[in-house]
Order: structure tokens, then sequence, then C-alpha cells
């Protein structure tokens, strides 16, 4: 058997980078170039993709450049040091600080390709994708992945041995949950899962129950279901314009007969402002959690897109755009 290759997910094209970082897509060509700095993926037809681990170390790396660092000096820091730098620097808010994303394991050669076709499960983690299966994961694969805060497995069917497996793999990795997605299993050994505290599910999973489980795995510990703002308890997708950003989209449909900048930024603003009330609604049970879960994902998501729609039309009408300057 061949070496398991581990895949990170979600990836970013350089535009998305660019946008989320605001460093021009140049300046990241450049710093790839000189520095080594930059996408550690590429597709198969030779595009950058960015990790997220990438875009977390990136807007580190333009925190500091913003802040009058100099990017020969300190691009081939690593992740901490950037951040002990930042904080040093005029006593940044940690605010100034991207938070990590959960890491999270997902094991099973069918649920890797699954993933591949429901990324926006992973908006809110930093995945890593084992297409094997779980008796696969050996000790060279564990070094590898050294520690994560949640994992996800496909099995094709839960006995006593794979119930053991789980329980040494998550004591190596240090998980802080399990999640068991099963093609068929009894009764018994879904009782087993659950008395070790891990979550179980049929596979394939639901999109929104896959998607509200890792949300909560990125929820401070202390939060228990049904007595905290659903804003504790799940991340949201990053905006990718400030509001600033999206009035100046809105105002420039006069220098174009397209006036898709200003009905998508009126969207956009609708979205932000719905998803913001619905990370507000208390939730006193599981059931209203869960409802409310999907909702809070799917409006960040629709918001998210709609924002990536948005780049799109701007990075297309470009030239009309300077040239109405």
């Amino acid at each position: 058997m061949g070496a398991i290759q581990l895949q990170s997910r979600p990836l970013y094209g350089i535009g998305t980078v660019a946008r989320l970082t605001g460093i021009k897509p140049d300046t990241l060509r450049i710093w790839e170039r000189r520095y080594q700095l930059g996408a550690s993926h590429k597709s198969a037809s030779g595009r950058r993709q960015y990790t997220q681990s990438d875009l977390e170390h990136l807007q580190l790396v333009a925190a500091l450049v913003a802040d009058g660092a100099r990017i020969g000096e300190i691009a081939a820091s690593e992740r901490r040091t950037l951040e002990m730098m930042l904080r040093a620097r005029d006593e940044s808010s940690p605010a100034d600080i991207p938070a990590p994303k959960p890491r999270v394991l997902f094991v099973g050669r069918g649920l890797c390709d699954w993933l591949d076709e429901h990324q926006g499960c992973l908006v809110n983690v930093n995945a890593v994708l084992a297409p094997c299966a779980l008796q696969e994961v050996d000790a060279e694969l564990l070094a590898q992945l050294e520690t994560v805060d949640a994992i996800v497995v496909e099995c094709s069917g839960v006995n006593a041995t794979r119930v053991q497996e789980l329980e040494q793999v998550s004591d190596a990795l240090q998980a802080d949950s399990v999640m068991v997605l099963q093609h068929c299993s009894g009764e018994r050994w879904r009782d087993a899962l659950t008395a070790k505290g891990y979550q179980h599910a049929q596979f394939p999973p639901d999109p929104a129950q896959l998607a509200f489980h890792l949300a909560r795995s990125a929820a401070e510990k202390e939060a228990s279901v049904g007595s905290s703002n659903l804003g504790e308890l799940m991340q949201g997708k990053p905006r990718l314009f400030s509001e600033a950003e999206i009035s100046a989209a809105r105002a420039i449909q006069g220098a174009l007969t397209c006036e898709c900048p200003r009905h998508i930024s009126d969207l956009v603003r609708s979205l932000a402002a719905f998803e913001e009330y619905s990370s507000n609604c208390s939730v006193e049970n599981w059931s209203d959690a869960s409802v409310h879960a999907c909702v809070y994902a799917y409006a960040g998501q629709a918001r998210w897109l709609m924002e990536k729609a948005l780049g799109h039309v701007l990075d297309a009408h470009g030239d009309a755009l300077r040239g109405a300057d």
C-alpha cells in the first residue's frame, strides 16, 4: 500500500486571498517567487491554491507589513513568531490576529469524495482529508497530523474493533470530538458510540447536520447547546467587503450600463443584516439550535457567495470603472 496523501480543504484562489488579505495578486506572486511565501498547493492545471493555513499566515504578514514591517525580514517567520510581533506592535488588539479555525480530520475515501462536492460544509474549519479506511491510519500518518480538534470518520459498519480504533486515533490526536458516519450498524454499536461521547449519523450525511457539528467544534468548550446565543456556537464566514466598499460598489452603476453592482450590493447588505439577526437568536433546546444553526449557516453562505459574485462583477468591469475615474 502506498503512502496516504493528506489533502487540505478548503482551497482558495489567488483572487479570494487578495481580497481577504488586502494584498494585490501581483504582490502575492512576487512574494511567492522571492520568498517562497504563498500557495502550498497547485491544481492539476497549475493554478495556485491556498490552504486555510496559507491564508491565515498571509493575513498575519499583511497586518505586519501594513504596520511598517519589511517583508524581507518577516517572510521566513513562523506563525507563532508573527503573532508575537503583531501583539508587540503598538499594543495591537487581539482582533487584529486571525483566530485559527478548528483543525478537523476527515477519514474515508467515500467521505473525501463527498466533501469535494459539498465544500460548503468546510467553511468554518481547517480540514485535513485522509482518503483511506480507519484501519489504515497508522503511526506515520498520526505523526504527520500531530493534533486535531475534531475527527469525522466514515465507517462501513461499526463493531468492537472499529470502536477501539476510533478511541486509539482520537487519543493519539487529542481530538475534542468524534463523529462517525456509518453505512450500516446495529443499535448496540450506536449505543456504544454514544457511551464514548461520539456523535453518529448515516453516510452520506445531511450537509446541514454536518455543518452544524463542525460549527460546534469551533465553539468555546464552556458553551452548551440551548443556553447561548447562536453567534457563540458558530463561526460565520468572513466578510469579503466592508460596508464602505459595499457603498462604493453600489454607487458606481452610473459608470456602467450594467446595474449588477447596485443590485448585488443591496442583496449583500440584506443578507448580512439577516445573518447578524440570526446569529443573535436565542435557543432553548436542541431542536431550536439545529434549525437556527441551519438558517445562520445558509444565510452566511448566501451572503458570502453574493460577495464573491460582486467581486467577479467588479473585476469584469475594472477597465470601465478606471475609465470613468
